[in-house]
């Protein structure tokens, strides 16, 4: 109490009723939500973040994850145990494409390709009609062996149990359902497989006995090349017989077609002379010959007349070339030269000259005599051509009206003979087809051949332990990180500094690791070279540079929730700067359930509440530490009307006249959520450090705390992230220092075991 008398100094009394605000003016680096403006990561940190998130979830749950791992590895072991081994036989096949055939026109099935057939003869040793086959070759409806349980199950023997049915009890089948259940046996353990580049294909068959493995084997080779066989005689069987059914209906359908035809043509007197002319259409052809020539005659003569009939003179070529008019003409100039001659001695009245001239005028009458004879003879020339030319024509047009005639009752006369004609051609094609058919039917060769027969095998291919074992182990593990996944996606509490700075929008201040118990954190708070005294020194360096003032002159330590370290916080800080020489007041708030008292080991009969009661003075309820500068005001008697105390003006005064005296007041307050005493004391308060324990707050928690803050107008200055666990972190937060020979050392304290009871004494 001599601390607390050497204090009371400093303070005036506080019944005299004086409200007094805050005189720290302390500007905080942001405000209660401010916005927090963060470096982006850039993108190429996404699959390092990813990484390390990853790890991060499987360290944190690895006993979870080697749990279910062991789980599934103790399973498939006993499952694998409860196995029968099986034998693995193989026989080689070699499938060829479909070979050529000797008479190409007697395939009676499509032509495949090479690959189209190999993929085809692959589908059907898969079949069940080849595993029917298989098991009708290897006769395994007889072997009563051959039906026994493969594995044991747990659910066929728990309804057998249940049922109390025996196998004596259960009918015996017959011989069909056991060859239905043997195919059904054999289709569920054999195994095809194409050798990768060639036309090779193993089928492989696993039993338990290994002769029966091998006997069956064998048999899938017999049972695919007797199947193909048989296709290929069923297939030439059937294309003969439905041959044979339409060359008999066709034959009959000709035979029919034919009658038809000849009774048409002799009803209408048809008379075909050649592939597609009749009679009439000849005579038509040959009169549309002739008329043609006729009217060429025909026109060259009324040419000729026309030429004539125009002309008077004796000047065209038909006239000039007649011999008769040429001898004619020849005469006249003859007498005509010696009239001229004698006209140069006789005069024209001369009866020599007149003579002369007579017998030029007989010749010209006989000129004009003998071109009028040659018109017309042009003239009835033409004439008589274009009689000939009409009479033609009307020869054709009676000929044409035959011949329509003729065409018009021809239409069904031609249909008759088209039935037929196609009827023919259907008839001789599937002739020609049904003797190929019947010729080459079995000259094709077999194209499916085996090339190594399955021999007995020397052990067992499965089950493989070792592989069984390793296939559970990664399929637990996977699972095992897929069950810790989906954990970490609904566990939705707040680990990570970045996720408090994300929620908050406020700097992290410190961040505390976690060590344990609440007692164990006090002892290592004592520790200097610890891990906690280091976070602690952190913290304290962080809030002297929080403000544009420096440290400020009172700080509430406030959280969302209880039991999030908000106490332990309060101490260290106190702690580490009355070890540096201030004078620290440290006061517990939390009058609903005070702790700070345990801690340090003293009496809280008297503190806050009877100060704020007005019952005691401050000095009066101050109490020493021991631990320099140090000095605790309790909570005192716990009052029924908390947050009416101290929304009095006793709390102002309070920190006001304190700040005179002490250079730091640190106050331990009580939760957010639910009370009213925080917003309270905030407001008075020159700081607020907002405590968030890792694995404890929820995102709701968090923000409607400070939302509460916030509405109070609280100096939020920042977060402080304690029971921190880095191997639950995606980055580390990690601290240690130590001196030595290794004098950084992260993730907590290097020390001896002489060391460690030391320090637990000291204590």
């Amino acid at each position: 109490m001599q601390n607390g008398r050497a204090i009371a100094r400093g303070y005036p009394e506080a019944s005299s009723g004086r409200q007094v605000a805050p005189v720290d003016d302390v500007t905080p680096l942001r405000g209660p939500y401010g916005a927090a403006d963060y470096a982006e990561e850039p993108a190429g940190d996404d699959f390092r973040r990813l990484f390390f998130e990853a790890l991060r979830i499987a360290v944190k749950r690895k006993w979870l994850i080697l749990a279910v791992a062991v789980v599934a590895v103790a399973i498939n072991a006993v499952r694998t145990l409860m196995i029968v081994p099986m034998y693995t036989a193989t026989v080689r096949i070699q499938i060829d494409a479909r070979p050529m055939k000797i008479v190409e026109g007697g395939q009676v099935e499509p032509t495949e390709g090479g690959m189209d057939v190999l993929r085809t003869q692959v589908e059907l040793l898969q079949s069940k009609a080849v595993a029917e086959r298989v098991a009708s070759i290897a006769k395994l409806a007889d072997d009563p062996d051959f039906f026994r349980p493969r594995q044991f199950s747990i659910m066929g023997g728990l309804k057998s149990f249940l049922s109390g049915a025996s196998a004596q009890d259960r009918p015996e089948p017959d011989r069909a359902t056991l060859e239905k259940i043997a195919s059904w046996i054999v289709a569920g353990n054999q195994s095809v497989r194409v050798v990768s580049g060639s036309r090779l294909v193993d089928v492989s068959y696993s039993d338990p006995s290994p002769g029966r493995a091998q006997r069956v084997a064998n048999a899938y080779g017999e049972a695919i090349i007797a199947s193909n066989i048989d296709k290929r005689f069923q297939a030439n069987v059937y294309a003969k017989t439905f041959l044979e059914d339409q060359l008999a209906q066709l034959k009959l359908r000709l035979e029919e077609a034919e009658k038809a035809v000849i009774a048409f043509a002799e009803k209408e007197e048809f008379v075909i002379t050649g592939d597609k002319a009749s009679i009439a259409e000849a005579n038509l052809s040959a009169a549309n010959t002739t008329l043609g020539g006729l009217i060429s005659e025909r026109i060259k003569a009324e040419q000729m007349w026309r030429q004539v009939e125009a002309v008077d003179a004796v000047n065209i070529p038909q006239l000039l070339l007649n011999p008769v008019i040429s001898g004619l003409r020849a005469t006249r100039n003859t007498l005509d030269s010696e009239y001229k001659e004698k006209l140069e001695t006789f005069k024209p009245g001369h009866p020599a000259m007149l003579q002369l001239m007579n017998r030029m005028k007989e010749i010209d009458r006989q000129i004009v005599i003998e071109v009028k004879t040659i018109k017309d003879s042009h003239k009835a020339a033409f004439e008589q051509a274009l009689q000939q030319e009409n009479e033609m024509r009307a020869r054709i047009e009676t000929l044409r009206v035959e011949t329509l005639d003729l065409q018009r009752r021809s239409i069904q006369y031609n249909n008759l003979r088209r039935e037929a004609n196609t009827i023919r051609t259907l008839y001789e094609g599937l002739l020609q087809r049904h003797k190929e058919v019947d010729v080459a039917g079995g000259i094709g060769a077999n194209n499916i051949f085996v090339v190594d027969r399955a021999s007995p095998p020397g052990r067992p291919s499965s089950p493989n332990m070792s592989r069984a074992l390793m296939m559970a182990l990664m399929l637990g593990l996977g699972g095992g990180f897929g069950v810790a996944f989906l954990l970490e996606r609904l566990d939705d509490a707040v680990r990570a500094p970045d996720e408090v700075e994300r929620l908050s929008g406020l700097p992290t201040l410190g961040v505390i690791p976690n060590v344990g118990k609440e007692a164990k954190v006090e002892v290592e708070l004592l520790n200097p070279r610890s891990s906690v005294a280091e976070a602690y020194r952190s913290l304290c360096t962080a809030l002297q540079f929080s403000t544009d003032q420096g440290l400020p002159r009172s700080i509430l330590v406030t959280s969302a929730v209880q039991g999030e370290g908000k106490s332990i916080t309060s101490l260290g800080i106190a702690r580490h700067f009355a070890n540096m020489g201030m004078r620290v007041l440290i006061i517990d708030a939390d009058m609903r359930n005070p702790s700070m008292h345990r801690k340090l080991g003293l009496d809280n009969s008297v503190g806050l509440s009877n100060y704020l009661t007005g019952d005691l003075l401050p000095p009066e309820t101050f109490q020493a530490t021991g631990l320099g500068e140090l000095t605790f005001m309790a909570t005192g008697p716990l009052p029924p009307n908390a947050a009416d105390l101290l929304a009095g003006p006793r709390l102002h005064s309070l920190l006001s006249v304190g700040m005179e005296t002490f250079d730091l007041i640190v106050i331990d307050c009580p939760p957010v959520m639910g009370l009213a005493d925080a917003p309270l004391l905030s407001n008075a308060t020159a700081a607020t450090v907002f405590v968030v324990g890792a694995g404890q707050s929820r995102p709701a928690q968090i923000r409607g705390a400070l939302k509460r803050l916030q509405f109070a107008r609280s100096p939020i200055i920042g977060t402080v992230l304690t029971k921190f666990d880095a191997r639950n972190a995606s980055y580390g937060y990690e601290y240690g220092y130590v001196y030595g020979d290794n004098p950084y050392v992260y993730g907590g304290q290097v020390e001896g075991k002489r060391g460690k009871q030391a320090r637990l004494r000291q204590a």
